[in-house]
Formats: structure tokens, C-alpha cells, sequence
């Protein structure tokens, strides 16, 4: 297993009405990796990232970036990191390359008008470089948000909604350099509501619903112990009950006693799909169709804040 090049320890953030945005959240992110967090609309994500990137105090816990204090050492750390917010905010009548210049200065970085270059070349930038921000449309002001973001040469990057507003293209493109970046070394954290990417893209998955980290795992781990495949029997009849002689599979009924449910591991040496359905059979209990559905991220992800906000 890699070192954390990020560790978060007991982060609390509650604002003075009482609202609690963040409950004691521990987590370690780990040298090189791309992690994904996913959560509903005001689950945590972006208060998280804020207080790691220095833009909200926490009210409580810690944040190490490789080792150091984010707030009694907040130089290194805003030297480490990079960030891309959800908001395109620029200055919209400076020049795509002044403004991507101007960010590496502002990190005490010296002048590199080769770096920046290859940079903007890499974001599908440089042919614009002399546009001014307010020329753009909001895809390429996406991508020099990602250039500022990189333009001191961080080790870790936030991505908060990286793909929100962008078109297929753009976001193949990010996805792309995302994964380059990665490979050149690179520690990613991304937010996104887009769960495919998330089951794509990353290396771990974390889950945040009403400020809690409810769940945090190698996305294989992940799908392996939550992602299961559901067997759906549409029957001839509707059902009312689950008869006594099918208890030991714990089934249950949808769509108005329509359909008979059983959730299995498909990777189990034995299923109990076959002995199900000689005992369905035996029982003289007749079916339709049958169907079998694989778990996805987003099953996972939707099934675990609904057990969440279960009381």
C-alpha cells in the first residue's frame, strides 16, 4: 500500500446556525492515486476540499499534507496543492496566457514560459493563448481553470465537479490528462455527480452523505463487497407473501407482489440460484421471465446513503 500524502483526522466544520457540514471525517489519501468522492448535493464534498485547500476553517481535527500541519505550516501546503472549484471564476479581460502565468507567481514559482507552454499545450490551450477570458466559452474556461490550477507544478490535485457544464469532448480530453497526470506521479481527488466516471476513472471511492464518510475503499473492494447481482422473477400471479418454504433465501416482493427479488454474490461458490428455483418449481409457483441485474457504483453509492438516512 502507498503512504498518505494526505491525512485527515476528526475534520469538523459547523457553522454558527448549528448546521454541522462536516461530523469528525477521517481520511488518508495515498501517494499517486485517483480518488473519487461521491456524495448528494450538500453531503460535504466541496466544504471537505475547501477546508484542505486553506479556504475554510475547520472547527475541529486535522489535515497533514505529506507531514505538515495544513494551517501552522499553510505555505507548503498551498504549495503542494492545486484546485479546480466548480465556479469559473477569472479575470475576464486578461489573456489565457497571462492568466495562467500570473497563477504561477502568485505560488512564488519563477517565470517558465516553457512549462507554461507545454501546459497550454497539453489543455488544447495554446492556439487561444492570447484570448482574452471573456472570448471563451465555458468549456475552454474549464480548461484554464485546470491550467491555473497546475501552472506551480502541485503533487495533489482537487477536481471539485470537474465535468459539470463541459461537453463529451472536453471531458474525454480531461479524463485523458487526467490519467496522464496520474501516471507522471500526480495524487487526484475529484468530486463528481458523474458516477460512471468515478467507476472509470478512480483507484478508491469514498461516500459522503450529511457530513459523515460513510464509506472509503479501492473501488474493487468496493464492488466486490456491496456490488451484488439481484434475480428477478416475474410471476405468473402476484404474490401477497413470501411462502415459509423460501425463508432461507430472504427474498421480497415488488411491483404489487409481481416480482419475487433475491439479491446474491455472484463471485460465491454456490449462489442458491439453482436450489431457488427447483424449490420455486416444487412449490408449483410459476414465472414469466427472469432477469438478472449487476450491481453498479451508483447502486452502491444510491444503496448506501439510503442505509445512511435510515433511522
Amino acid at each position: 500500500m502507498s503512504e498518505a500524502i494526505l491525512v485527515i483526522r476528526g475534520l469538523r466544520k459547523a457553522y454558527a446556525s448549528g448546521t454541522e457540514a462536516l461530523k469528525s471525517v477521517d481520511l488518508d489519501i495515498r501517494r499517486g492515486e485517483i480518488f473519487a468522492l461521491l456524495g448528494p448535493n450538500g453531503a460535504g464534498k466541496t466544504t471537505l476540499i475547501n477546508i484542505v485547500c486553506g479556504i475554510v476553517t475547520p472547527s475541529g481535527g486535522t489535515v497533514l499534507v505529506d507531514g505538515k500541519d495544513h494551517l501552522t505550516d499553510y505555505r507548503h501546503a498551498r504549495t503542494r496543492i492545486g484546485l479546480v472549484p466548480q465556479e469559473l471564476t477569472t479575470d475576464a479581460f486578461e489573456s489565457v496566457l497571462s492568466t495562467v502565468s500570473f497563477s504561477r507567481g502568485l505560488f512564488g514559482k519563477a517565470r517558465d514560459p516553457a512549462k507554461i507552454e507545454s501546459l497550454l499545450k497539453r489543455l488544447s490551450l495554446w492556439d487561444k493563448r492570447k484570448s482574452k477570458m471573456m472570448e471563451l466559452s465555458g468549456g475552454m474556461k474549464r480548461r484554464v481553470m485546470i491550467a491555473k490550477a497546475l501552472s506551480h507544478e502541485p503533487d495533489i490535485l482537487f477536481l471539485d465537479e470537474p465535468s459539470a457544464g463541459v461537453d463529451v469532448e472536453l471531458r474525454r480530453d480531461m479524463w485523458n490528462m487526467v490519467r496522464q497526470l496520474r501516471s507522471d506521479g500526480t495524487t487526484i481527488i475529484l468530486t463528481t455527480h458523474y458516477i460512471e466516471e468515478a467507476e472509470e476513472m478512480a483507484d478508491r471511492v469514498g461516500v459522503i452523505s450529511r457530513g459523515e464518510l460513510i464509506a472509503a475503499e479501492d473501488k474493487s473492494v468496493l464492488m466486490a463487497k456491496l456490488g451484488r447481482k439481484t434475480l428477478k422473477l416475474t410471476l405468473a400471479e402476484a404474490m401477497t407473501a413470501i411462502p415459509p418454504e423460501l425463508a432461507e433465501w430472504n427474498l421480497a416482493i415488488e411491483d404489487d407482489g409481481h416480482i419475487l427479488c433475491y439479491i446474491f454474490d455472484a463471485n460465491a461458490d454456490k449462489t442458491g440460484v439453482p436450489s431457488l428455483l427447483r424449490r420455486v418449481s416444487d412449490l408449483g409457483i410459476g414465472f414469466k421471465d427472469l432477469s438478472t441485474h449487476q450491481s453498479s457504483l451508483e447502486d452502491i453509492f444510491v444503496g448506501l446513503v439510503h442505509e445512511e438516512r435510515t433511522p
